[in-house]
């Protein structure tokens, strides 16, 4: 398929999002395995709902990319910068149950700080974390976030990392 790449890691491509994937974001974002981990209230999406979504992120010039496995063409995840404030960016990430455990995740916010601090000249990152999402929390500790106190609920994990 072709997409538009924005840059590039050793194992994946980062490309802009494209409705082209929309079913493979929608079996990401509908499975409860990854909903439970990036919404405290959960529920199923439709193909007009994430379809919609994709256009508002594209006419907002969103910093979220869709990342494709380079050796298969696989749909890994997302991974997106939601805001930036005093030059600390907000990260996301979710990516699909199949590619899960085999270390993309690390591979991802290590390149997407590299974009952050290097292409758009961010100072640092922060990002807020479900506790109950131990996995997730030791990728971020082993790029090298910290953990900062409360999130955005009780139940999260304020984490950040500076340049």
């Amino acid at each position: 398929m072709d997409y538009e790449v924005v840059f590039e890691s050793e194992n994946i491509s980062y490309v802009k999002l494209n409705k082209k994937l929309v079913n493979d974001y929608l079996t990401m974002v509908n499975d409860p395995n990854v909903a439970n981990k990036i919404s405290h209230e959960t529920r199923v999406y439709t193909q007009e709902e994430e379809l919609s979504w994709v256009d508002a992120k594209l006419q907002k010039g969103a910093l979220c990319f869709s990342m494709i496995e380079k050796q298969t063409g696989d749909f890994i995840g997302n991974i997106e910068i939601m805001h930036i404030h005093d030059h600390i960016g907000e990260l996301g990430i979710s990516i699909t149950p199949k590619k899960q455990d085999q270390h993309y995740g690390t591979e991802a916010i290590q390149t997407l700080l590299k974009y952050a601090y290097e292409t758009l000249n961010l100072e640092g990152m922060e990002l807020n974390v479900y506790s109950t999402n131990p996995k997730a929390i030791h990728c971020y500790e082993k790029v090298g976030f910290i953990q900062d106190g409360v999130g955005k609920t009780e139940e999260d994990i304020h984490m950040k990392i500076s340049r």
